[in-house]
């Protein structure tokens, strides 16, 4: 088995907390970004975009966050806002990948939209390769409008989730997939 079948294979999430230092250099996120974008893109539309957070940028929205948190939840303890505040700043590097869809003559809104998660996967596998590990999430804040809003999405924009990059101890154990049996149908 060749080197990328390897990876694709072996390939796991690491959770955020579990994710250290040092990130990738601006040269490695420059590299990252230039592979996640591309993916498959019909009408060369590119209907994603890339918002990287990494130090004070992740205090920034962190605060947006905690505070969204607070307004929605008035019952919340410090060490929960405490959480909900660092929710972006546990790893060195995220990026939250934005899907922009829209109405087009020809390229309908779900091929952009999976072409916003293609870039995503795409950016795992990439940051993989690189000896980083990463946590695709989405999580809550992904459909909070002020949250988007601070991050700068415009009302037709998704957030196809937070890719979260940087070092780990290990790799997690395998977790036991579907059998190929339950997901596969052969004509």
């Amino acid at each position: 088995m060749n080197d990328t079948l390897v990876l694709l294979r072996t390939r796991r999430s690491v959770a955020p907390a579990q994710l250290t230092g040092p990130g990738p250099t601006p040269e490695e996120v420059e590299t990252l970004l230039t592979i996640a974008a591309r993916v498959p893109d019909h009408g060369k539309l590119a209907p994603w975009r890339f918002i990287v957070i990494e130090g004070e940028g992740a205090a920034r929205i962190g605060a947006v966050i905690a505070a969204a948190y607070a307004a929605d939840h008035p019952e919340a303890d410090e060490a929960r806002l405490a959480l909900e505040r660092n929710r972006l700043a546990q790893a060195p590097l995220v990026v939250a990948v934005v899907s922009r869809a829209g109405p087009h003559v020809k390229i309908p809104e779900w091929e952009q939209v999976l072409s916003a998660g293609a870039a995503a996967m795409t950016l795992c596998v990439a940051a993989n390769a690189m000896g980083f590990r990463t946590a695709w999430l989405t999580e809550w804040m992904a459909y909070d409008r002020r949250i988007l809003d601070a991050l700068g999405l415009t009302p037709g924009e998704r957030l196809a989730g937070f890719v979260h990059v940087g070092r780990a101890a290990q790799t997690p154990p395998d977790r036991p997939r579907p059998e190929l049996s339950a997901v596969v149908t052969r004509f």
